[in-house]
């Protein structure tokens, strides 16, 4: 069975169909297929259960798709995602291991490229220094209990923090390292967010498909007395994560 309950769209109101069906399977998604190792019902199925055409059914299922909520394996059918991590990056500073270990989830880090560079223009401007300055470079991909959720490019002034260098930084916290060397509090960051899609690097990397989607942030993270220490470039898997907000309203 398709669906527990009375759920029909109605014909007769100018919401689309498709967008009602939409709206039903994602209810259903949600509550009802508790096993996501099995397919949802066919496109033939659900077609023929709400009585519409299989084009309005692949319509609602592609949102979904493009949405994060479902996937597509070739010749198996259509499977539920797995739920997607829901983050405190916007609203806490706190570092990637300890927000995944408040989630019950193992974290684990893959440092990928460790060096010492001399900053361009851009990352020179971030982080407050003189072109030509030396940084360190990091390139790291990030999982929790073994899946890769982020890969992150991070920059971080030498001057700041030498013995970097020589940390695993694969076991070792960089924030701790930071505020060790420097003496001081990381205290807060500002970050911008963007979507871009998935290329080949990002689709190898991660293993998603090229062109999904991807929540790309740029931060900056400074110490009490406003010190930039940190210059990052993170690409998050849309389909793994789902970030929150919070706003307050400025009363005058």
């Amino acid at each position: 069975m398709l669906l527990s309950g009375n759920k029909s769209l109605n014909k007769n109101i100018p919401i689309p169909l498709y967008y009602q069906l939409k709206t039903i399977l994602l209810e259903y998604i949600k509550n009802e297929h508790v096993d996501i190792e099995e397919p949802i019902p066919t496109e033939v199925d659900i077609s023929q259960h709400f009585g519409i055409s299989r084009p309005t059914v692949r319509q609602a299922i592609n949102e979904l798709v493009v949405e994060g909520y479902l996937y597509r394996i070739k010749a198996k059918g259509t499977f539920i995602s797995k739920p997607k991590i829901v983050q405190n990056f916007l609203l806490i500073l706190d570092s990637f291991n300890s927000e995944m270990k408040k989630k019950g989830l193992t974290p684990s880090t893959k440092i990928l490229a460790k060096e010492l560079i001399e900053s361009d223009e851009e990352v020179s401007q971030a982080l407050k220094i003189n072109p030509g300055e030396q940084v360190i470079r990091l390139n790291r991909l990030r999982y929790a209990d073994d899946e890769p959720i982020v890969f992150v490019i991070t920059y971080i002034p030498y001057r700041v923090c030498p013995g970097l260098m020589e940390c695993d930084l694969e076991k070792e916290s960089i924030y701790e390292i930071i505020e060790k060397e420097s003496g001081m509090l990381i205290s807060n960051a500002t970050r911008s967010l963007e979507s871009i899609i998935a290329g080949d690097f990002e689709s190898k990397l991660m293993g998603i498909p090229k062109g999904a989607p991807i929540q790309f942030f740029e931060s900056v993270v400074c110490l009490e007395d406003g010190t930039p220490v940190e210059y990052s470039l993170a690409k998050y898997r849309s389909d793994r994560s789902k970030f929150t907000f919070e706003l307050k309203r400025q009363f005058r």
